[in-house]
């Protein structure tokens, strides 16, 4: 009798091991950030070695592949199989110890790398390699792959920095690399007895050479198993703890940027570059550069020197006299156009996320047309990649491809995304031909097909190009002492699958006209829009500490149904007709905790628009059929607000009460904020004169919080300013937006648009208060209504910080001596960045603690039923923290959820911008 996968899926949960088999997790896990789609069998989540070796039972017993899980950010196609998957990361990811004498620390392999960073920091110590990913990627996946990062010239690869592994071969065995196992010692020590000759002189030629099997570290004179079994993609072991080397940090860095008229001239300069010493040499060109100016404005790019590509140069040490010399020499050398010390740590902070972003940066080709994986870090002897990038340009330009490469220039090694034309008749074709040719290329330079990345299912079958059929029959027989049956991650290094074979990209898929919005920088096709995402995933690392946001629900939860790619991986299998419900369980599952918060607008590299998605999602789930309560409560939220202001009394007595909590969809846990019983624009209105501007008097601001608008006229007034608030018949739409009801909102923006152009033709600011409200203008009414009114309304709004900053006529009060906790709305940093108002608070004098991450309420979001706990979680991350550590401080927030969630978790008044200004003027 055959095993069905049924069978398989009810023997794993027998054994206790968290599992999950429903189509939202095969989605969530089909792909990494690859270009494959394969949907896994099944998802294990073990808590414990011992659980791990009960997975490997049954799948042994049922002759079930098995692939090893960290965070996913494999760009070869590492981390899917169509077997059952292990994800380390839920669990299994704790550091165990640190050994500060020995400088070691030993890990479970769904540590994720920055975790293990901040754990060493703590004793002085690092761990060196530091690839881009560092704060999602774990350091089981960096052991597979052997990965390296930016600082490898310092501090090598992750072979070079692993010290053991406690490991599981396929038929159960628990091993140490310390000490192997006899039989295993064995069988590798014969395999290798007849290859010593091609061991000794194909493999470790230089650095960056990752590429199959690392099996000279199985030659007799240096048999190391930790070192075999790094880079080994899990085809060998599965591999349950991790002992690494960890080494001294240095206490100052300084960045030199080298401008190249071209990136051949910066390849070539690089040998030159690190005879002066330096822990890095990245490289990039204006392909790169030109992106990000076009996608988040001028100012996110620091000054450049001079030139069309540069390197990134950085120095360490100890003593900063003796580190600015260094970076001083280099940038004297002449090896350059130009040259330019960057000896503040903020500006280098600035360019160095340039450089970490680059995968996804690199996800829109300069043609325009998304740039995909598949030929992504091969790496060239460094003396060689002059000569190798000027070829592989020509190479590109044959193929009539596009691409802006990027890379490890001190090592030569490159990374890359090309516009295979995937969609088009002939695609995949054009992608194997191109692969091919590119492996002869790098493999005439002496070069590896990959350099740290593990080649995977986009390069094992192109091995042949750089290895003999002798070298290609050793991994094999490696392959063979290890898994006899091929159960650990089939289909990579060894048999390996085409590599053309399961890509997800490819073929034509229907076009999803949206309903409401634009998406105008991806013609308008909801299946394009999705699928900026590749897999990155920089939406599961915790973004708090450099001030981010996205994606709060992922590091609520840890499921990577929550994060920005777990949601992105649903919708991409609904535009490919993998599902077809809109309305299907695995979609509202994916989408439900959304906060909507526009983090990842402003913070996914690739440029994904969730919420926006998410909208749209809704919209097309719901046209002209009921709607879950909420959405005609709290999504109506400003049309209820404006007839409670005439009864807000008895309508305050009435929302307070539980009934109404369940009636309204609201969770019985939350605080419903009063109406005011004196909304602002039912106040009576003195106007003044002075310099004219028009004041958005948002729904929020008028019926929950009118004193922010009368806070607001009246430093305007005080600088000159006459400030005309806006009508009732004004209003930017957002709850009808967040709930998919976007035929409505489309009809209150266009009213509301109508309105705001009269005082456009004037020449008069709209000045936001309502930091999600302004958000709208700047933003989703543009996209939404796609007018030229609407982009004229979008250029004249601005914030209250902004316009003050720019007034000439307005000086700050005296905030010496003040403290203030500033929690910055999602919106307000994602559209309109706070930038404008850190700078105002300074100027003001005032000691200015910023809150990273979200509040958590996020609208409507924390006060529908089924939310509260998350909500909670969320504002626990950083906000509740911070607002604790300083409780005489004044809590600054813009935001009137931000305010609310405050009020309702810690009894904490915090204040609007404009009473904070108007209090002390």
């Amino acid at each position: 009798m055959s095993t069905t996968h049924g069978d398989v899926v009810e023997a794993l949960r027998r054994t206790g091991v968290p599992t999950a088999a429903d189509a939202g997790t095969r989605a969530w896990y089909s792909s990494d950030a690859s270009l494959y789609r394969i949907p896994p069998l099944a998802v294990v989540h073990p808590r414990e070695a011992a659980e791990v070796e009960a997975v490997l039972e049954v799948c042994r017993a049922s002759g079930t592949p098995l692939t090893a899980r960290g965070a996913g950010t494999s760009v070869a196609g590492n981390a899917i199989g169509p077997g059952v998957v292990v994800d380390f990361s839920r669990h299994m990811n704790r550091v165990l110890g640190i050994d500060a004498d020995a400088r070691t620390a030993t890990v479970q392999p769904g540590t994720v790398h920055a975790t293990l960073q901040q754990a060493a920091t703590a004793v002085g110590l690092r761990f060196g390699p530091d690839p881009s990913t560092h704060t999602r990627c774990t350091i089981g996946g960096m052991i597979g792959n052997n990965s390296c990062g930016s600082r490898s010239l310092a501090y090598g690869r992750t072979s070079d920095n692993v010290v053991g592994l406690d490991a599981l071969l396929a038929n159960g065995t628990l091993f140490r690399t310390f000490t192997g196992t006899d039989a295993l010692s064995a069988r590798l020590r014969s395999v290798m007895a007849g290859h010593l000759a091609i061991a000794r002189t194909e493999f470790g030629r230089f650095g960056r050479q990752v590429s199959g099997y690392a099996v000279q570290h199985l030659l007799p004179e240096r048999f190391d198993l930790t070192q075999a079994l790094v880079g080994s993609e899990g085809t060998l072991a599965v591999v349950t703890k991790a002992t690494v080397r960890l080494v001294e940090d240095r206490a100052h860095r300084v960045l030199v940027v080298l401008g190249f008229d071209d990136i051949v001239a910066a390849g070539t300069a690089g040998p030159e570059v690190v005879a002066h010493g330096p822990s890095s040499c990245e490289g990039l060109d204006s392909r790169i550069i030109d992106v990000v100016r076009e996608r988040h404005g001028p100012h996110r790019v620091p000054d450049l020197p001079r030139g069309g590509a540069w390197l990134f140069v950085e120095f360490a040490g100890d003593d900063r006299g003796e580190v600015l010399d260094r970076a001083a020499a280099l940038a004297a050398a002449g090896l350059g156009a130009d040259a330019r010390v960057v000896d503040d740590p903020a500006v280098a902070a600035r360019l160095w996320r340039i450089r970490e972003d680059g995968a996804g940066l690199a996800g829109v080709a300069p043609s325009g047309r998304p740039g995909w994986a598949g030929w992504e870090d091969a790496a060239v002897p460094p003396q060689s990649l002059g000569a190798y990038l000027a070829g592989f340009d020509e190479l590109v330009a044959t193929h009539g491809l596009s691409c802006a490469p990027y890379g490890h220039f001190g090592e030569g090694c490159v990374h890359v995304r090309l516009d295979f034309p995937f969609d088009r008749p002939g695609g995949t074709d054009r992608f194997r031909a191109f692969l091919t040719d590119a492996a002869t290329l790098v493999a005439s330079h002496g070069g590896t097909l990959s350099g740290e990345h593990g080649d995977g299912r986009a390069r094992s079958a192109l091995l042949p190009a750089m290895y003999s059929p002798a070298a290609l029959e050793l991994f094999a027989q490696v392959k063979g002492a290890f898994d006899p049956d091929g159960l650990l991650n089939p289909g990579v290094l060894v048999d390996p699958d085409p590599v053309d074979a399961a890509v997800r990209v490819a073929g034509t898929f229907p076009v999803y006209r949206p309903g409401g919005f634009a998406l105008p920088h991806d013609h308008g096709d909801l299946a394009a829009a999705v699928h900026r995402c590749t897999g990155v995933g920089k939406c599961r690392a915790d973004n708090s500490a450099t001030g981010g946001v996205m994606c709060p629900s992922y590091v609520a939860t840890r499921d990577e149904r929550d994060s920005t790619r777990g949601r992105a991986r649903v919708l991409q299998e609904l535009v490919r007709g993998e599902r077809t419900d809109w309305r299907a369980p695995e979609v509202h599952d994916a989408l439900d905790l959304c906060l909507s918060c526009k983090g990842c607008t402003s913070e996914c590299p690739t440029g994904i628009d969730m919420p926006t998605y998410k909208a749209e999602v809704l919209h097309h789930a719901y046209r002209r059929r009921p709607r879950p309560l909420a959405h005609y409560t709290l999504g109506r939220l400003p049309q209820w607000a404006r007839l409670a202001g005439r009864v807000a009394g008895p309508v305050n007595m009435i929302a307070g009460t539980r009934l109404a909590a369940r009636l309204a969809g609201v969770d019985p846990r939350r605080s419903v904020p009063p109406f005011s019983p004196e909304p602002f624009r039912r106040r009576p209105f003195s106007p003044t004169t002075g310099t004219p501007a028009v004041l958005f008097v948002d729904s929020f601001t008028d019926a929950f919080a009118p004193d922010v608008a009368a806070a607001a006229v009246s430093v305007l007034r005080r600088a000159g300013v006459a400030a005309q608030p806006t009508g009732t018949d004004v209003c930017c739409g957002l709850t009808w937006i967040t709930t998919g009801q976007l035929d409505a909102a489309r009809r209150i923006l266009r009213r509301t648009v109508a309105t705001l152009r009269r005082a456009v033709d004037d020449g008069v600011p709209i000045i936001g208060l309502e930091p999600s409200c302004t958000a709208v203008l700047r933003r989703d009414a543009v996209d939404l209504l796609g007018t030229d009114d609407a982009r004229a309304v979008a250029a004249h709004t601005v914030t209250l910080a902004e316009f003050l900053a720019d007034h000439p006529l307005w000086s700050p009060p005296d905030l010496s001596g003040v403290e203030v906790v500033a929690q910055p709305h999602c919106h307000h940093r994602a559209i309109m960045t706070w930038s404008a108002d850190q700078a105002l608070l300074e100027r003001a004098g005032a000691t200015v603690h910023t809150v990273a991450g979200c509040c958590g309420l996020a609208g409507d979001f924390g006060m529908t039923r089924g939310h509260y706990d998350v909500s909670v979680a969320i504002a626990g991350q950083n906000l509740l923290p911070a607002v604790d550590a300083h409780p005489d401080a004044v809590v600054l927030a813009d935001g009137f959820s931000c305010r609310t969630q405050l009020a309702d978790l810690r009894g904490r008044r915090s204040v609007h911008l404009a009473e904070l200004l108007c209090a002390r003027q």
